[in-house]
């Protein structure tokens, strides 16, 4: 069969809690056209899917339209690329088991692929970013939840259904915090957005040194960061313990992954050396004595909106063609 009308555009759409990013990226992953619209506007799924399918199909028609579009991918939590569902996401609004890649295929009737959106970062950071070119590394992004994926041999690793490294749902501290999933002591709950600053209210509570901290309604770790950048030496003591409980899970993940370096994305990971040296030092303490001195942690030097996106248009290469409208 000879087949003229080869198609050399994806749509990526990154789904985070706030804001829903899609983008129409060429084989060469440049994005040829961007647009958004808040996540939060449409707790119905039902009308967010219609609100995706029209915005995707607006910026399609706009740029070239649907004869160049080969499929589509996306990025959420809590997604499984085996099932095509988002499944019992903590912090999205839609609740249970969401079949989302066949609702928005069915909508507009091309291939449509889903998967985690810690996979996605993974794929972005293997393709444009801090990975390109390693075969065995983790990817963990600290933002609302904490989610990671891992590579072995240059293949990631996606698990039986679709859930490997979720390092967020570990238990390092039994009987611990609530966490969104329902448990007591993950991770996630002490190195999301929401277990940082739960920790700088325990901290301002069970001291009575002057804080700049104290001044600030609502508290966000870009806010604590900030006062740790002014010298606040209560802020600085949220990220040390922060980083030793994010040092300690990522120092068990690598001692059984053996990976060539972990990568950190995510607003958390903005925090820097205040988090990354403490995180540096529990994770050097607590890894498999042989890896010790071996394992690089990095920050991501992309922005990440651009490779989440960049990283769904990825998964969008990889899904098997289909359309409604050859």
């Amino acid at each position: 069969m000879v087949e003229y009308n080869l198609k050399t555009r994806v749509v990526g759409v990154d789904i985070s809690v706030d804001c829903t990013t899609f983008a129409i990226v060429d084989v060469r992953g440049n994005i040829i056209a961007e647009d958004s619209f808040a996540t939060t506007d449409y707790p119905d799924v039902n009308k967010y899917i219609t609100a995706l399918s029209e915005g995707i199909v607006t910026l399609v028609e706009e740029n070239g339209g649907y004869e160049t579009i080969r499929s589509i991918g996306i990025s959420a939590p809590s997604a499984s690329c085996i099932s095509g569902c988002i499944e019992n996401a903590a912090n999205l609004p839609w609740k249970g088991i969401v079949p989302l890649a066949a609702m928005l295929r069915d909508r507009i009737g091309l291939a449509v692929g889903l998967a985690n959106d810690a996979h996605i970062a993974a794929l972005g950071e293997y393709a444009y970013g801090s990975a390109h070119g390693m075969t065995n590394f983790i990817v963990v992004h600290l933002g609302s939840g904490l989610g990671s994926c891992f590579f072995s041999n240059g293949n990631e690793h996606k698990g039986f259904s679709g859930y490997a490294g979720e390092l967020g749902h570990t238990c390092v501290e039994p009987g611990g915090r609530e966490c969104g999933c329902g448990k007591h002591g993950c991770l996630e709950a002490y190195t999301a957005a929401k277990g940082v600053i739960k920790t700088a209210r325990e901290i301002l509570e069970e001291s009575d040194k002057p804080s700049l901290m104290r001044d600030i309604q609502d508290l966000s770790p870009k806010k604590i960061t900030e006062c740790c950048e002014k010298g606040d030496e209560l802020a600085i003591e949220v990220f040390r313990r922060v980083g030793q409980k994010l040092g300690i899970g990522l120092a068990n993940y690598a001692s059984l992954i053996n990976p060539e370096a972990i990568i950190l994305t995510g607003g958390i990971s903005r925090a820097g050396k205040w988090l990354m040296d403490p995180a540096y030092e529990a994770f050097e303490e607590n890894v498999f004595t042989n890896l010790r001195g071996k394992v690089k942690l990095l920050l991501s030097k992309l922005e990440e909106r651009e490779r989440d996106t960049l990283g769904a248009s990825a998964l969008a290469w990889e899904v098997p063609e289909y359309s409604l409208f050859k």
